[in-house]
């Protein structure tokens, strides 16, 4: 049984388009934020916050993480989603996009498919196997500080399986930079040997950079050219068309905007693009995804329950992530549920939960 989530829960609120307008919540939300914090008396679990991590959640939970039951939570995920609105977000740019990126695929060397550490997943494009066929890949799972080294370790073991290169990364300072770069020309190293024994001069070896909606493309760009060559900000859309940008003398890059399914039929999937901002933020009830967002936590061994009560200072009830955001839109918004799952979504993008993977490779 699954009691937190009404089929039409939701049904009498009203959505937070029509509250806020088009911009949403977050404008008024960002304003109030250092007072929240400050209400909350509590600080982030930051990323450093290893006594932390390791003493008083590890040992207020019942489960460790290696031995979670990961597939137990998809399962779960799925029941959840189920009675939700259908999470669906196809600007027109993509269908251009993916049309014109097809057309380019035949002039690169090597792509670089960035993805969410977070999940990978479900940043993991359905066609994208077909489109590249044998052309060699790089996996890019960017946004390496938001999960632990186990998560990475985990992901790392389980590409070497598949036989995938994969370079984890921190589009925003510049980690993994280095090894994408080596990696790529190395992948590629066989282009212009084949065009010496042609007669031919040598060329820049040619990578595409493709994935999902803001997982990190151009900021990944910028950082290899160490100066700001492609539009990049914390959200979906920005990035409209390609765009080829040279990198020294022996490499191009091709920032392309991000590529998503027309249809996404995998909710669980869609809800956690939601959760980690890589959707358009008018493709979904925020507060239906932040109670999601609860529910996941709350199961979770790195978070718990207790840490959710402790941040908050709102008493969780098993999995009823709706009635939670609820008690803390009561506690801190006035009744505005919109606004308090806005908090929820910005506190865990904002790693304020520390490390946290919402998914594990298949076993």
């Amino acid at each position: 049984m699954y009691p937190c989530l009404d089929p039409g829960a939701g049904g009498g609120e009203k959505s937070w388009t029509r509250s806020y307008g088009a911009g949403g919540p977050i404008g008024s939300h960002l304003d109030n934020e250092a007072r929240l914090d400050k209400t909350l008396h509590l600080r982030p679990l930051g990323r450093g916050s290893e006594s932390l991590r390791g003493s008083k959640l590890s040992s207020t939970l019942d489960v460790d993480s290696e031995e979670f039951d990961w597939a137990e939570l998809e399962r779960d995920l799925y029941h959840w989603t189920k009675v939700l609105r259908p999470v669906q977000w196809y600007p027109g740019h993509i269908a251009k996009t993916e049309k014109e990126l097809k057309g380019q695929l035949k002039l690169m060397d090597v792509v670089i498919e960035v993805r969410d550490a977070r999940i990978p997943v479900s940043t993991s494009h359905p066609q994208m196997d077909s489109w590249l066929g044998n052309r060699k890949r790089i996996v890019v799972l960017n946004r390496e500080d938001m999960i632990s080294k186990a998560d990475r370790d985990a992901w790392a073991s389980y590409y070497a399986r598949q036989g995938t290169k994969v370079v984890f990364s921190n589009g925003q300072f510049g980690s993994g930079t280095l090894k994408l770069t080596r990696l790529a020309k190395e992948l590629a190293v066989g282009v212009n040997i084949k065009r010496k024994s042609r007669g031919l001069l040598p060329r820049p070896v040619r990578a595409g950079i493709v994935g999902y909606p803001n997982v990190g493309k151009s900021s990944l760009i910028n950082r290899l050219l160490k100066r700001r060559m492609c539009p990049a900000a914390p959200r979906p859309g920005v990035t409209r068309e390609l765009k080829w940008v040279r990198f020294g003398n022996d490499l191009e890059l091709l920032d392309s905007p991000g590529i998503i399914p027309m249809r996404i039929d995998d909710q669980s999937a869609a809800v956690k693009l939601a959760i980690c901002d890589d959707i358009g933020e008018r493709s979904y009830d925020v507060s239906e995804v932040a109670a999601i967002l609860v529910q996941t936590l709350s199961r979770l061994p790195e978070v718990g329950n207790e840490a959710l009560q402790d941040r908050y200072k709102v008493e969780t009830e098993g999995r009823a992530g709706r009635i939670f955001v609820q008690k803390l839109a009561l506690r801190l918004f006035n009744g505005d549920t919109n606004q308090a799952s806005f908090r929820i979504l910005s506190d865990f993008r904002k790693g304020k939960f520390g490390w946290v993977a919402l998914e594990r490779p298949p076993r």
